[in-house]
C-alpha cells in the first residue's frame, strides 16, 4: 500500500472539541509549541508543552506532541535508532491515555482523535521502514476513528484534514496504483474534488491543522493536479513563516522551480544550502541543474549538476522525485544534442522513479515519439 497510507495518515490533526477547546490558554499554548516544532526551535517548544503536562498530565496531546517534535527534530528519523525508540513509546502513550478516555466514552473527541493520531503515525513510521504488514495493520486501526472524524467537521474543522485527505486519496491511489483496487474495496467511497475543497478549508477555518494541511494541498497540487502555481501558493506562507523548517524550504522551492519562476526560488535554494540536514545536498543540486537550464540555458552546466546529483544517496521519502527531475534534466539535454539514445535510456530511469504525474508524461510522450 505504500504510499496510500503514509500520506493517509501522516501528521493528522493534533486537536479535538472537548475539554482542550474549552481551556483558551491552554489552546493558545499549544499552538505555540507547535509553531516552535514546526521552526526547529525545540527548546522553546519543550518549554510550552511542560506547561501543557502541568495542567494535562494524563492527556494524550503531551505525548502527541513529543512524537511529533522527534519527527521533526531528527528528519529522516529513521536514521536515529534512539529517537524512534522514544517516538514509538510516546505514541503507545498516546494511544493508552486515547484508550482511557474512550472506555469513559466510546465517543469523546478528543479520544477519537488522539488515537487517529498516534496509530496513524506508527503507520507512517512502519511505512518508512518498509515494515508494510505493521504499517497496514496501523492504518487499519487508524481508519476506525478517522471513520468517526467523518461525522465531526461541522463541530471541528480540524477534523476538514483528515477526512478530505481520505476523500481526495482513497479515489487518486487506485488510479495511480490499479494493482490496489481489491485491497480497497471494503473502504468507504471519496470524492477527489471534495477532499481538495475540504483540505481548502481546512486552511482557513482549521487551527492546528493549518500548517499540515497547506503542506500536503501543496504536495497534492505538485504531484497529482500538475499545478505547481496553485501548489506554490499552498506552500509560501509556510516557507515564509518557519524560515528553519527545511522540509516547507524545500517543497516551496521546488514549487516555484516548476512553475517557471526561476528568480523568486533562487533565494529559497541559497537558504536550503545552509541547512544541516544531508539529504538536502542532492536537492539542491537538482535545483540548481534545473536553474542553469531553464533559466540561464547553461546546458553544460546544467548537466553537471545533474549528473552530480544522481550520485548522491537519496532518501525514498523526500528526495527520491528530485533523482526523476534529475534524469529528465538530462534525458531533455541529450535530446536536444541529437542523442535519442540516451534520451530514451534516461526517461526510462525516470518512469522507474517518478511519482508526479507532469514528470511521467513528459517521459511517455518522448518514449512513444
Amino acid at each position: 500500500m505504500k504510499k496510500f497510507w503514509l500520506l493517509l495518515f501522516l501528521l493528522v490533526p493534533l486537536y479535538a472539541k472537548s475539554q482542550l477547546l474549552n481551556d483558551a490558554e491552554i489552546q493558545q499554548i499549544i499552538l505555540k509549541a507547535t509553531d516552535k516544532i514546526y521552526n526547529y526551535e525545540f527548546d522553546e517548544a519543550d518549554e510550552f508543552i511542560r506547561q501543557v503536562k502541568v495542567k494535562y498530565p494524563q492527556h494524550p496531546v503531551v505525548p502527541v506532541l513529543k512524537s511529533i517534535q522527534l519527527y521533526w527534530q531528527y528528519l529522516p528519523l529513521k536514521e536515529n535508532k534512539a529517537a524512534t525508540t522514544q517516538y514509538i513509546n510516546y505514541l503507545n502513550q498516546g494511544i493508552a491515555l486515547s484508550r482511557k478516555m474512550l472506555d469513559r466514552n466510546e465517543n469523546d473527541p478528543e479520544g477519537v482523535f488522539f488515537s487517529l493520531a498516534s496509530h496513524g503515525y506508527l503507520a507512517m513510521k512502519y511505512h518508512y521502514d518498509s515494515e508494510m504488514m505493521k504499517a497496514v495493520g496501523e492504518a487499519q486501526k487508524a481508519y476506525g476513528y478517522l471513520k468517526k472524524g467523518f461525522k465531526l467537521m461541522e463541530k471541528n474543522p480540524e477534523f476538514y484534514f483528515s477526512t478530505g485527505l481520505y476523500n481526495y486519496y482513497i479515489e487518486r491511489y487506485p488510479m495511480d496504483h490499479p494493482v490496489a483496487k481489491p485491497l480497497l474495496l471494503f473502504f468507504q467511497d471519496g470524492d477527489m474534488a471534495l477532499g481538495m475543497r475540504q483540505m481548502e478549508t481546512a486552511i482557513r477555518r482549521g487551527v492546528f491543522t493549518r500548517t499540515e494541511t497547506a503542506l500536503y494541498l501543496g504536495q497534492i497540487y505538485l504531484e497529482h493536479e500538475s499545478q505547481p502555481a496553485k501548489g506554490a501558493a499552498c506552500l509560501k506562507p509556510l516557507a515564509d513563516k518557519y524560515t528553519q523548517n527545511p522540509i516547507f524550504t524545500l517543497r516551496y522551492a521546488e514549487a516555484l522551480v516548476q512553475a517557471g519562476r526561476y528568480r523568486e526560488a533562487q533565494p529559497y535554494i541559497d537558504r536550503l544550502r545552509d541547512f544541516p540536514q544531508k539529504f538536502l545536498a542532492m536537492p539542491v543540486k537538482v535545483l540548481e541543474g534545473m536553474l542553469e537550464e531553464k533559466m540561464n540555458s547553461n546546458l553544460k552546466l546544467a548537466a553537471d549538476n545533474y549528473q552530480t546529483a544522481i550520485k548522491m544517496p537519496l532518501d525514498e521519502v523526500f528526495t527520491k522525485e528530485f533523482a526523476a527531475h534529475a534524469y529528465s534534466g538530462l534525458a531533455r539535454i541529450a535530446a536536444q544534442s541529437g542523442d535519442r539514445n540516451r534520451a530514451k535510456l534516461m526517461y526510462k530511469k525516470v518512469l522507474s522513479l517518478a511519482e508526479y504525474k507532469s514528470t511521467i508524461q513528459e517521459a511517455k510522450n518522448y518514449l512513444k515519439s
